[in-house]
């Protein structure tokens, strides 16, 4: 019977993706300065007030989590939020759809922090139970093996990231691109099986996850690393930011996946290793 629930159940979600998706398609995008809805926090780009965590407060690998609690969006301390509340906040904070921001929390109650979805309230560091949403080869945190507090950013992983940024906007400024997240993941990975060898794992299921969180710098951040560098570093929403997703029914799996599923496939560990030995070659030479 369960199974039989299952299977309805996921098909009636896809079935509700993919009419958003639609929807999207025929209706007119959110104005620009007007995607944060009026009457919630970021409306107009005007975020609460950044505060920095503070000692005891609850934190964890979840840059965009993070930044909601920094700015009083989510509970400032990251303790006792409600699932439902978090998916709701996610929605009109980074424009995310409303099947997105029912899956991820369903998700984090049920299979990460096993608690109840409706009843129950979480800690941000809570999500961090590794292999559960955080995951080996993180775009800007180092292994939890060597790196047990999974709150606090990776300085030199998120500069190096940046760096990797070849696009431009029509005024001149760095973007990051798909092949650009792609070969930085490469390296991550190949890296990390070297420095974390005796702990490291990446099942098929956190290879998308990864390939999901870092697609958002592409989505949500347009690939500005002028935001990015704010956001990854400080976990801080810039003065005037919106999301670059202005589609009226937010960002869904389906146009997400538009994304995600090309920069996993150009993510090549072997190719970077042969890229990283044959510049080691020719310094040799």
């Amino acid at each position: 019977m369960f199974i039989l629930f299952k299977i309805f159940h996921d098909i009636a979600f896809f079935s509700w993706d993919l009419g958003l998706t639609f929807v999207n398609l025929v209706l007119p995008n959110r104005p620009v300065g007007k995607v944060t809805p009026e009457g919630h926090p970021g409306y107009g780009g005007k975020w609460p007030e950044y505060i920095p965590p503070q000692e005891g407060d609850s934190r964890c690998s979840c840059p965009a989590l993070n930044a909601m609690a920094n700015h009083g969006i989510l509970p400032r301390d990251g303790k006792n939020i409600q699932f439902k509340e978090m998916g709701r906040l996610i929605r009109t904070t980074y424009n995310f759809s409303s099947s997105f921001c029912y899956f991820v929390p369903h998700y984090a109650a049920e299979k990460v922090v096993k608690k109840d979805y409706n009843k129950d309230t979480f800690n941000l560091d809570e999500l961090d139970r590794h292999n559960g949403i955080e995951h080996d080869a993180s775009l800007c945190r180092e292994d939890s093996a060597l790196c047990p507090d999974q709150s606090k950013p990776h300085v030199e992983y998120i500069t190096q990231l940046l760096a990797h940024a070849t696009g431009k906007d029509k005024d001149g400024n760095p973007l990051l691109t798909m092949k650009d997240l792609s070969k930085y993941s490469s390296k991550r990975r190949a890296d990390a099986r070297i420095y974390n060898k005796e702990n490291f794992t990446l099942s098929f299921i956190h290879r998308m996850f990864g390939s999901s969180n870092s697609s958002t710098m592409l989505t949500i951040f347009g690939g500005r690393v002028k935001d990015l560098e704010t956001f990854l570093l400080e976990e801080r929403l810039p003065e005037n930011w919106e999301s670059r997703v202005r589609g009226k029914m937010g960002l869904t799996f389906a146009a997400f996946n538009l994304t995600v599923t090309p920069v996993e496939l150009m993510i090549s560990e072997k190719k970077y290793l042969k890229e990283k030995a044959a510049k080691e070659a020719n310094k040799d030479d």
